[in-house]
């Protein structure tokens, strides 16, 4: 572990933010949404309620396509909801599958389902007399979107295929654990969208607080030795150790996070600290103890700087650790010996332990909509009608049909191909991804998604020209800060600046565990594609055998390693 030592207060005291106030006077997370609901005269939801749709799984968003035609209009702008579903793990099975695409076709304005890099799906475009349907839906197929957005645990990533080993099995378990034993305790959700009637009991939240977290709060787990996962990307990480192909317990990571604000050097991305080691069967008094130094010590006055990162580098990591060490009842072992080597997803078919056959498709961007070449949403919805199995969504954006017997691999197989999946796809294209930005996200700056397919194709040809085309690059493009594809943790990163210009980082590596370093600042696509030539043809021309690009970046001095984030990173 980094060792530093105590060099700020436990709790920072100050004017809180407004969102402590909206959490504190919510009623645990009721204000007035039911009748907000009834107000028909907006498609949205005003005051207090905007923000605390949020812990529901909602975000209240607009089409920014239309938005200055509307307003010409004096038309208000077309509000509708983006609602992200807990899913831990990433498991649906068949049956759910279905009901979600009927929904997503019947009562979206855009009729797609977004594959997210948290291993969950998301609807975009449900219209304010839709919402409470969607909930019961999801209720009636055993699902819930409840603490998938705003100042909670977030939806718990962890190893794609459990299929994969028993340990992956063990981890996929601990992963539904840990999001039921963080979830809100309020029953507000409940009474809100399924009907029910509150029950005459005082409300409490013994781990998250009447006020809840000061900021969101993501958790992973990983099998080692791939991170697919990207676990320096959550602030709180679990590494499964094994003796013998036995799970005996776990490394604990804490303080990963990626999302910063353009210019504000109070700000930066960071990779998480090791914390010590300890066995499997104490993970939720671990998770529970880390959670709730957060709710204490996270900073509650200034929301840019209230991150888990952020309190680990005020109060120091020895401090930190003593408190887990208190809470928890555990005196934390040294870290055990573990290795990462990928993060990808292995693309077509592979048997799990149970004899079955997994088939993982690519997915671009996530994004499964019927396109005139390739009809993707009903293809997945045609192999859910036969397949006996589960889908297994990754923190890759993309989909494993799991668990097919040996009698239907063909039929599955010859329906992903009548539908457009199983195109040769290159290694470049598989290790590119973007957050979905415009036009439904408020906070974009510039194009992610839908650049991402034209983007890459140039990105491939500049490979080709150099003959190294069967290589690849980890590519991420956002359209703003706040770091949802995880351009901070890779080779090449783009972040949205403004319409049609990024910042162009560079000098990340393959296995997710460096944060590249700003190479140009608000720059257009022409000018980064321009860059990316002149450092591609050195790569393929210079580079040691079997050298990543953002090792070669690295070696060569072309940017220098972010070794201490505070001080290098905006150097």
């Amino acid at each position: 572990m980094n060792k530093k030592t105590y060099h700020g207060p436990l709790v920072i005291k100050g004017k809180l933010v407004d969102a402590e106030r909206i959490k504190e006077n919510s009623n645990y997370l009721r204000g007035s949404i039911s009748k907000d609901l009834e107000n028909t005269l907006t498609g949205g939801f005003t005051g207090d309620n905007f923000s605390l749709i949020r812990f529901h799984g909602m975000y209240q968003q607009d089409d920014r396509d239309i938005r200055i035609e509307r307003l010409e209009q004096k038309l208000d702008s077309r509000h509708a909801i983006m609602l992200r579903c807990r899913l831990p793990g990433g498991i649906i099975t068949s049956k759910q599958w279905l009901a979600i695409d009927k929904f997503a076709k019947e009562k979206t304005l855009y009729g797609s389902i977004r594959l997210t890099n948290r291993q969950t799906f998301q609807f975009h475009g449900i219209l304010k007399t839709h919402i409470k349907s969607a909930h019961q839906m999801l209720n009636e197929i055993g699902l819930d979107s409840l603490g998938t957005a705003n100042d909670v645990n977030r939806n718990v990533l962890c190893s794609s295929n459990p299929m994969e080993s028993v340990v992956h099995q063990e981890v996929y378990a601990l992963a539904k654990k840990i999001s039921q034993h963080l979830l809100p305790n309020t029953k507000a959700y409940a009474e809100i969208w399924l009907n029910q009637k509150k029950v005459a009991t005082t409300d409490s939240e013994p781990i998250l607080g009447s006020s809840y977290l000061p900021r969101k709060f993501k958790t992973s787990i990983v099998v080692p030795p791939n991170n697919e996962v990207d676990l320096h990307a959550n602030d709180m990480s679990f590494i499964a150790i094994t003796e013998k192909g036995s799970l005996t317990g776990f490394n604990l990571l804490v303080g990963g996070g990626l999302s910063i604000d353009h210019g504000n050097k109070n700000t930066y991305p960071r990779i998480a600290s090791e914390f010590g080691y300890f066995p499997a069967n104490k993970i939720l008094n671990i998770a529970e103890a880390v959670v709730s130094i957060q709710r204490d010590w996270g900073n509650r006055t200034d929301r840019k700087n209230a991150k888990t990162k952020y309190t680990i580098e005020r109060v120091g990591p020895d401090i930190f650790k003593k408190e887990i060490e208190r809470r928890s009842g555990i005196n934390l072992q040294p870290i055990r010996s573990y290795q990462l080597t990928t993060r990808g997803d292995r693309f077509g078919w592979t048997k799990g332990i149970d004899h079955k056959w997994n088939l993982t498709l690519f997915i671009e961007n996530g994004r499964l909509l019927d396109y005139p070449d390739c009809l993707l949403k009903t293809g997945i919805a045609e192999i859910a009608k036969v397949h006996q199995g589960n889908f297994h969504l990754t923190a890759n954006q993309n989909l494993i049909v799991a668990g097919i017997i040996e009698s239907q691999k063909n039929n599955i197989e010859n329906i992903a191909r009548l539908h457009g999946f199983m195109k040769k796809i290159t290694p470049q294209r598989e290790n590119s991804m973007a957050c979905v930005s415009f036009p439904t996200c408020p906070l974009a700056m510039a194009e992610a998604e839908r650049i991402l397919p034209t983007f890459v194709t140039s990105v491939e040809d500049i490979m080709t020209k150099y003959g190294i085309e069967d290589d690849y690059i980890i590519l991420r493009i956002t359209g703003c800060p706040n770091g949802c594809a995880r351009a901070l943790l890779s080779e090449i990163g783009l972040i949205g600046k403004a319409p049609g210009r990024y910042n162009l980082y560079i000098g990340g590596n393959r296995i997710g565990t460096r944060i590249p370093k700003m190479y140009k600042e608000n720059i257009s696509v022409k000018n980064i594609l321009e860059i990316l030539d002149n450092l591609i043809s050195k790569w393929a021309k210079n580079r040691n055998k079997n050298e990543d690009f953002g090792d070669f970046t690295i070696r060569t001095g072309i940017v220098a390693p972010i070794l201490d984030p505070i001080y290098d990173f905006w150097a």
